[in-house]
């Protein structure tokens, strides 16, 4: 085999063998953001505080988001517990560009090595916001180009593309002048929860629901039930009843993050029977529901 191939592999076993290491030192420090519907900012900055215990000012509101300075373990309690965020990103780059080839040098400056192999495949999910760029479509080629060549340069193999179902997600943002890279931790979006079977018709998106119940003020401990008379296939009162469970979000999904470099499944299985033990069963029932159409009941 030729030599930059060995020498991946003795890096990707070195890795693995120091994991606790990798993780203390090069996961520590992480920027994540998590994206959401505008308007509900300052509810998710209140809940990423709640949920991850950080000081506040290491978690910031902006436009359409949150950014939060924290671990890989906060990102997998986010993606665990969050249900305001649409999913949790990793920044791994943010530089000025120009031109396509601007974004082409700052792609291939990310260590992606460390955070998958040639092995798995990958898909580019590009945005924009006023970006001078002609073709979103050439500018993730670009990026494509960049990280293929990294790992190509330094595994003498690289990833192959898969736009379906690919084993790990890059995000990439455009502003008139700015590009910032993101690796995915969430996979499907984290209003996919695992449980609903059947959604019904004109379904309502579980953060959505999470965020009307943020603006109505309720609190399950607080004793006053919450009633929704149109509750259509349930998805309102569901999550209310979750969080007077103290049922973490995700507890009955999957994510991305269980296929990257960083991942450590003992940290993870802890941190799932953390969320598994602070089930509880309320004393009494506050969260009803009812629609006008018996169908829907069903489905509720």
């Amino acid at each position: 085999a030729p030599t930059h191939t060995i020498n991946y592999r003795l890096i990707h076993s070195n890795c693995q063998k120091t994991s606790s290491f990798c993780y203390r030192t090069g996961m520590n420090g992480l920027q994540l953001f998590l994206p959401c519907a505008a308007g509900v900012e300052s509810w998710l900055a209140n809940e990423v505080v709640s949920i991850t215990q950080l000081p506040t000012d290491d978690v910031k509101a902006v436009r359409a988001g949150v950014l939060v300075n924290g671990s890989w373990r906060h990102a997998m309690l986010l993606n665990l517990h969050c249900r305001l965020a649409q999913r949790v990103l990793v920044q791994l780059q943010r530089s000025p560009y120009s031109k396509e080839d601007d974004l082409y040098q700052a792609a291939q400056q990310v260590a992606w090595e460390l955070w998958f192999t040639p092995y798995q495949t990958f898909k580019i999910e590009i945005t924009a916001h006023h970006s001078p760029l002609k073709s979103l479509n050439f500018a993730a080629l670009k990026i494509k180009d960049a990280v293929v060549d990294r790992f190509r340069d330094r595994a003498g193999m690289r990833p192959n593309v898969e736009t379906q179902w690919p084993d790990v997600r890059i995000y990439a943002h455009l502003t008139n002048d700015r590009l910032s890279l993101y690796i995915d931790t969430s996979g499907e979006p984290l209003f996919k929860r695992g449980w609903r079977e059947d959604k019904g018709d004109a379904p309502l998106k579980e953060t959505l629901a999470a965020a009307m119940i943020a603006a109505t003020g309720w609190q399950p401990d607080s004793g006053v039930p919450l009633y929704d008379p149109c509750c259509g296939s349930g998805t309102i009162a569901v999550e209310a009843a979750q969080m007077a469970c103290h049922m973490a979000a995700g507890l009955q999904r999957r994510f991305a993050f269980e296929k990257l470099q960083p991942f450590q499944a003992h940290v993870w299985q802890q941190l799932r029977e953390e969320a598994q033990d602070a089930i509880i069963q309320p004393k009494e029932i506050t969260v009803f529901g009812s629609d006008v159409a018996h169908r829907m009941v069903d489905f509720a």
